[in-house]
C-alpha cells in the first residue's frame, strides 16, 4: 500500500517556494527568514473519538486533521507554512482509497491557507484510522499571542457562534487564520486561544496563565442555529450548548477595555466577533445567567480523551 500511494502522491502537486522541497526526498526543505520566529503544532485525531467513518468522508477526516492545527496556529495569530500528514490505517483492499481521501481533503484546505503537504509517513495496523498532522507556522509580528498577558478588566470575545458542533460543525468548520491576523492588526490582543473542549473548559485554562479570573455573561454567548436544535433535543439551555459543546474551534482572546469599542468599529469581516464578559482580578470564575443571576462557571465542556 505505501509504494502505490507514494506513486499517488508523486502525481500531486503542492504549490511550493521555488527554494523549497516537499514529497519526494528523504525530507523537505523550507526557506526561512532569519528574523521569523518558527511556530510549530502537532495533534492526532482517531476514529470513533474525533469522528465516526461510517458518518463521514475520507476528505472530511482529512480536511478536520489539518484544521485542527491551523486553528491552532490561528490562536497564536500566526501564518501556516506548510504541514506533515502522517496515516495509520487498518489493514485490507480499502487502505488505499483511505490514505487518497484523506490526503486530497488536508490538500484542498491546505491550499486555502497557504499551508501545502510537505510529507509525512503512512503505515497499516490491525486497528482503527489515525491521523496526525504536524504543522509550521511562522509568526508575523514581534512575538505570537499567548494564552498569557490577559490583565484585569480586559475584555473577552469570541469569533463566530458557538455550540451544536456535533451536528457537524466540528468536522467542517473554518480555522480563524485570517481573523486572529486581522484581530491583531486592529488592536493589541492580550491572550488568546481557540475554543476546542468549550469556553467553560478553556476560559479557565486561559485564566489560569495569565493569573486571573473571569465573569462572562451567558446571555451575550453568540448562539449557533446548531445549539438551538441541540436544545430542543435535549432540553438543555442553548446557551449552556454554547458554552460547553466544544469543537467549535473558534477564537477566545482578551482585548485591552480602552480598544474594545475601536475593535468593535474596525471589524468589517463577515466572521462576528461578540464581547461576552470581562477579565477580572483573583482567580474566581463567574457566569451570570439568563436570569441575570451569578454562579460559578462550572467546567462541563467537552474533553477530549
Amino acid at each position: 500500500m505505501e509504494q502505490a500511494f507514494l506513486k499517488f502522491l508523486s502525481t500531486q502537486k503542492q504549490p511550493l517556494s521555488p527554494d523549497s522541497i516537499g514529497i519526494g526526498d528523504d525530507a523537505a526543505v523550507l526557506a526561512w527568514q532569519a528574523d521569523q520566529k518558527l511556530v510549530v503544532c502537532t495533534d492526532l485525531i482517531s476514529d470513533e473519538t474525533d469522528f465516526h467513518l461510517a458518518d463521514v468522508t475520507p476528505q472530511q477526516i482529512g480536511r478536520k486533521a489539518l484544521a485542527i492545527n491551523l486553528s491552532d496556529i490561528a490562536a497564536m495569530a500566526c501564518e501556516p507554512v506548510g504541514a506533515f500528514l502522517t496515516l495509520l490505517l487498518p489493514k485490507g483492499d480499502t487502505s488505499l482509497d483511505l490514505a487518497k481521501g484523506i490526503y486530497e481533503g488536508a490538500a484542498q484546505l491546505g491550499e486555502t491557507y497557504g499551508c501545502p503537504i510537505l510529507g509525512g509517513d503512512t503505515n497499516t495496523w490491525p486497528g482503527k484510522v489515525a491521523v496526525s498532522v504536524t504543522v509550521l507556522g511562522r509568526c508575523p509580528f514581534d512575538k505570537p499571542l499567548l494564552r498569557t498577558g490577559a490583565q484585569p478588566g480586559d475584555a473577552i470575545y469570541v469569533t463566530g457562534v458557538l455550540g451544536g458542533s456535533i451536528l457537524g460543525g466540528h468536522i467542517d468548520f473554518h480555522p480563524r487564520v485570517r481573523e486572529a491576523i486581522r484581530l491583531r492588526e486592529i488592536c493589541g490582543l492580550t491572550a488568546g486561544m481557540d475554543i476546542s473542549d468549550g469556553i467553560s473548559i478553556d476560559l479557565p485554562r486561559l485564566c489560569e496563565r495569565s493569573n486571573v479570573g473571569a465573569e462572562i455573561d451567558a446571555r451575550l454567548l453568540p448562539i449557533s442555529y446548531a445549539a438551538k436544535q441541540m436544545s430542543q433535543s435535549t432540553g438543555k439551555p442553548a446557551w449552556w450548548h454554547a458554552l460547553n459543546d466544544g469543537e467549535d474551534f473558534e477564537l477566545l482572546f482578551t482585548v485591552p477595555a480602552g480598544e474594545a469599542d475601536r475593535l468593535e468599529a474596525q471589524w468589517t469581516e463577515s466572521t462576528p466577533v461578540t464581547k461576552i464578559g470581562t477579565i477580572q482580578s483573583g482567580s474566581e470564575l463567574t457566569m451570570l445567567d439568563e436570569s441575570g443571576q451569578r454562579q460559578p462557571l462550572k467546567p462541563e465542556g467537552f474533553s477530549h480523551q
